[in-house]
């Protein structure tokens, strides 16, 4: 493939401007990717410079607009000032991507509270800061469209008390200004993945990698999601097509948010189909995910 597969038409996003936090890696860095082959001036964010500038030279040599700028979610102060900047550089923001995020895995009776509170801050008043100053800074005079990211936290989320309870409170947050801001023409939405084949996942010890594609194999899918698969979606609800929908949480996750596998084995059967248009995807092979990625060698 010579460039991104977007199921989207071309130029949906001509001259529009959309700022993607935690682009230069995993799902944001797709996301940035597909966005720019829609013709998006795109800009990444994130703390790791030399992240966010290894992706922008790769979509800028794939013939797409993207510029970088450093900032931290945690951080008020950076997150207005970085803004600014983004708007004094390419004017009007149209579009913003709540990608950044983080946790680790560990059950709730062994979480500090120092790091419930550092997981908290980072997710849900990092997205809380961004969204804000985006609306304050630029989508208040033109309005604009929102995509926060959240988790698959619809059946809660063992292990992870402090990030789901943040994304739940992400998702409640969306809801709000979805209604407070409807009359700015700003919409607001989220995405919901599940178990993504994504470079995010590395981050978790071997163990948990292992039982995430256990568990994937007994979705109703049988198989992880592709960042193209997020990414898909994200773009749609950014774009014009998606102008009636505010407010909304869409799952990405295979069908694992309906699980009844007490029930019901569901996921005895070869993978569903898989979309992958994302052109410089990571190569997955010697990880635990290789087994259910569909590829040349295990189709």
């Amino acid at each position: 493939m010579s460039g991104y597969g977007s199921v989207l038409r071309a130029g949906v996003f001509d001259d529009q401007t959309v700022l993607v936090t935690g682009g230069g890696t995993g799902i944001g860095r797709c996301t940035a990717h597909e966005l720019a082959s829609l013709g998006a001036r795109v800009v990444i964010a994130g703390r790791r410079e030399d992240v966010l500038e290894a992706t922008a030279a790769e979509i800028a040599s794939d013939g797409g607009q993207c510029e970088f700028e450093t900032m931290d979610i945690r951080d008020g102060e950076s997150v207005q000032a970085s803004v600014a900047r983004i708007i004094e550089r390419v004017g009007p923001i149209h579009g913003l991507f709540n990608n950044a995020g983080g946790q680790f895995s560990a059950p709730a009776t062994k979480l500090s509270h120092s790091a419930w509170e550092k997981v908290v801050n980072l997710n849900l008043h990092g997205t809380f800061r961004v969204t804000r100053e985006v609306f304050d800074q630029s989508m208040v005079e033109h309005g604009g469209a929102v995509v926060s990211m959240l988790a698959d936290i619809r059946s809660g989320y063992v292990g992870m008390a402090h990030s789901s309870a943040a994304r739940a409170g992400i998702q409640n947050l969306t809801i709000t200004l979805a209604l407070e801001w409807a009359r700015h023409d700003v919409r607001l939405n989220c995405v919901a993945p599940g178990t993504i084949l994504a470079a995010g996942m590395l981050t978790y010890p071997m163990a948990v990698q292992e039982s995430s594609v256990r568990g994937a194999g007994r979705i109703p899918a049988a198989r992880l999601g592709t960042e193209s698969e997020v990414s898909a979606v994200v773009c749609f609800l950014l774009s014009p097509g998606s102008a009636f929908v505010t407010g909304q949480t869409i799952a990405i996750d295979g069908g694992s948010s309906f699980q009844k596998s007490v029930l019901y084995d569901v996921g005895r059967h070869a993978p569903t189909t898989q979309f992958d248009g994302f052109h410089r995807r990571e190569d997955w092979s010697g990880t635990p995910y290789a087994e259910l990625v569909p590829s040349e060698e295990n189709d």
